[in-house]
């Protein structure tokens, strides 16, 4: 479904990404892992083309992606749940989720499927009129992955979704993932959380220093002993 070859993305001189290869299979739940620092968002906004890499390829569904804008990408498919949730904070709850549909005209359908996120995410029907810049971080979180699933995407992209919020919203948040991979969609996903993570996607990636370290199923990734240490909180006895 995606697939990547050799990408590299530079901040000036300071190279982000450096030759990252890896894939996300239609169905599946993938899921990035890494430290801060690794490179992990710098491939979510390169992918979702806010970032331009210096090399290598991007295909989706076969389709070359790299040298599309972002609204192109979007329209292909694909819609970014970013990180820190990022959502527009002068405009209402209702106003966030059109603004996921900017590339649709069929406006019966939008306010269908706005009724839907309503269904999906209770919380946000109950504030349907207020800003989003006054909900609490787990309602803007819901809003952020409302208003990506406003464009009807066919591959999600979730960075970092469990950042900053209390564990009870985070379980929350990973059931909603959860329940969008039983309905169909797939879903890559960059989280720090392996413990999480371990319970919802089915490939793993391991990025360190702008390099794919590591890939394999959720069994081969808790079995091995360095991303146990790392990841898992694990420590080797002496």
């Amino acid at each position: 479904m995606l697939q990547i070859e050799g990408l590299a993305t530079a901040y000036g001189k300071i190279e982000a990404l450096k030759g990252v290869s890896l894939s996300a299979q239609a169905g599946q739940v993938t899921c990035l892992l890494g430290p801060n620092g690794a490179g992990k968002t710098t491939l979510m906004m390169t992918v979702a083309g806010i970032l331009k890499p210096k090399a290598g390829s991007i295909r989706f569904e076969g389709e070359e992606l790299v040298g599309k804008s972002s609204a192109d990408i979007v329209a292909r498919g694909l819609a970014l749940v970013p990180e820190n949730r990022l959502v527009f904070p002068a405009l209402t709850v209702r106003e966030n989720l059109q603004a996921g549909a900017f590339r649709r005209r069929d406006r019966t359908a939008i306010r269908d499927d706005i009724d839907r996120m309503f269904v999906r995410f209770p919380r946000l029907k109950e504030r349907v009129d207020q800003m989003a810049g006054t909900l609490s971080g787990g309602e803007q979180q819901m809003l952020a992955v409302a208003r990506a699933l406003m464009s009807r995407p066919r591959l999600l992209l979730m960075d970092e979704p469990s950042v900053g919020l209390a564990p009870l919203v985070v379980a929350e948040i990973f059931q909603i993932i959860r329940q969008l991979h039983s309905e169909g969609v797939s879903i890559f996903l960059v989280e720090q959380n392996a413990h999480m993570a371990l319970k919802v996607a089915q490939q793993f990636y391991l990025m360190e220093q702008g390099r794919v370290s590591f890939s394999g199923t959720p069994g081969e990734m808790s079995s091995d002993d360095v991303i146990q240490r790392a990841y898992l909180g694990q420590r080797r006895a002496a």
